[in-house]
């Protein structure tokens, strides 16, 4: 089988990474289209994936629509060469609308409820969509749901293993109470309107009192907040996050990746997403703060509590436990309802037990 796999964001090459390695294993052809946001590029040469280039993300919103139909047609000169089977991305109007085009199924693997603009492009050339069980939006198209999150695919210790060499690359001992801060650009498409900390040079400084705090932004930083930057290649983000004591930020895919890791997430953003939700209400690993006026103070208060407590990691590794025992193996799961998308699909959301609606 020819498989069209579309990327857009870091993300979705950590997401996507072992099921094309499967894929690839068991005979399958596997194309990679990309663009190039923050550090997709690198991330895909890390892994030695070859890929296809869609370009420069764009930032603001009048690129992106001009640059939408440049896009699309590069993608159809890629398929047209390639001959893809199956399209597969994480929502990508593009390749929602190239598949159509030709007429090829786009499986869509999503976890954004409020993504509106992106998902008015792409639903309606979308075959099927794949979401976490956590997820309530209507698709208005068949519809699976899942026991997991993305973020497993990849982070499941099936495929992740923790290397302790980057507390040396970063001067911290593990020991020390090490906190992980996330400022994000606010520039993707669904975070219009939306907004995270009030003041970011008050949760550094706030939370230098009680540990080694490094930060990772998309964002240039002020010249005396630079000095919480943390230098490590793209890839050695998830060692870090295992090995701290605290994330706080406000990505919650970092979030997220943090609680499956073992490790105390605290997610601060105007807007929620159902599986940090989940992961706050069913598994107690997450906490949400999304109140305009008083999210980064309560946020704070919140972390200061936890870094206080000196078994906190103990607590979240039997937490990570029940966690695992409870969500299925994504990766497997992703590769079985590829193979069998055509011919042996019921087989396949039995075996792990999803439920299924069409709109």
């Amino acid at each position: 089988m020819n498989i069209l796999v579309d990327i857009g964001h870091p993300k979705h090459v950590h997401v996507f990474k072992n099921m094309i390695l499967e894929l690839e294993r068991k005979g399958h052809n596997v194309s990679i289209f990309a663009k190039n946001k923050e550090v997709v590029f690198d991330l895909l040469k890390a892994y030695n994936l070859t890929f296809n280039s869609a370009g420069e993300y764009k930032n603001n919103l009048l690129d992106k629509m001009l640059h939408f139909p440049l896009i699309n047609l590069k993608l159809l000169n890629i398929s047209r060469k390639f001959k893809p089977d199956l399209f597969i991305s994480k929502g990508s109007p593009h390749s929602a609308e190239v598949s159509s085009l030709l007429g090829k199924p786009h499986i869509a693997f999503k976890d954004t409820e409020h993504a509106n603009l992106t998902d008015r492009l792409t639903l309606p050339f979308t075959d099927l969509v794949c979401t976490p069980t956590c997820f309530q939006k209507n698709m208005k198209t068949k519809h699976i749901k899942f026991n997991g999150y993305y973020e497993l695919s990849y982070l499941h210790p099936n495929y992740f293993e923790p290397d302790p060499t980057v507390l040396d690359k970063i001067g911290v001992s593990d020991a020390d109470n090490l906190i992980v801060v996330r400022s994000v650009s606010w520039n993707a498409t669904h975070d219009i309107h939306d907004k995270g900390f009030e003041n970011l040079k008050e949760v550094l400084s706030t939370l230098d009192d009680h540990g080694k705090v490094v930060i990772t932004a998309e964002q240039k930083l002020d010249k005396d907040l630079e000095k919480y930057r943390v230098k490590l290649d793209p890839e050695e983000m998830h060692n870090l996050l295992y090995f701290s004591t605290l994330y706080f930020g406000e990505s919650p895919t970092m979030a997220t990746e943090s609680a499956v890791l073992g490790t105390p997430a605290i997610f601060v953003s105007t807007s929620r997403r159902c599986y940090t939700d989940e992961l706050e209400e069913k598994y107690g690993m997450v906490y949400n703060f999304s109140d305009p006026l008083n999210g980064q103070a309560q946020a704070l208060e919140k972390a200061i509590e936890l870094l206080s407590n000196n078994n906190v990691k103990q607590e979240w590794s039997r937490k990570r436990d029940f966690l695992l025992s409870d969500k299925i193996d994504v990766t497997a799961f992703m590769v079985d309802l590829i193979e069998g998308y055509s011919d042996s699909l019921p087989e396949v959301l039995a075996k792990y037990d999803c439920s299924c609606s069409s709109a």
